[in-house]
């Protein structure tokens, strides 16, 4: 039952000769994301601390997007997610995905309902 892994990432854009080549690709692709995340960090682009989407700043949903393109790509390769069937790919990545976006949902929506009693309601804000 044993079979050879694919060595390729990036949909077959990127191909290597060995196990041990690829796992440095997949390094070197991690580490650019997590710096980009870690220089976005430090500096606080005021383009992207001072603009709002959906009630969070920009900055917050890039920093979103780059931690699940993180994971997912984790799960991907490391998993080895893409040799398994499309049902069972489709199952174990939308699923989340969707729990996260109503979370998100949930979470903007409630807390700015709880801000707005505090701020507008009859109760104050007693700390």
């Amino acid at each position: 039952m044993a079979h050879e892994h694919k060595l390729e990432i990036f949909r077959g854009l990127l191909k290597f000769k060995s196990n041990t080549q690829k796992i440095w690709g997949v390094l070197i692709f991690l580490t650019i994301v997590t710096t980009i995340e870690v220089v976005l960090g430090i500096i606080k682009p005021r383009s992207l601390t001072h603009s709002f989407f959906l009630g969070m700043k920009l900055i917050n949903w890039i920093f979103i997007i780059l931690t699940l393109v993180k994971a997912y790509y984790i799960a991907w390769d490391f998993m080895h997610l893409r040799d398994e069937k499309t049902s069972l790919r489709r199952v174990i990545v939308w699923t989340p995905v969707f729990l996260i976006c109503y979370l998100i949902f949930i979470l903007l929506f409630e807390a700015d309902y709880i801000y707005s009693v505090y701020k507008d309601g009859f109760i104050t804000w007693n700390f």
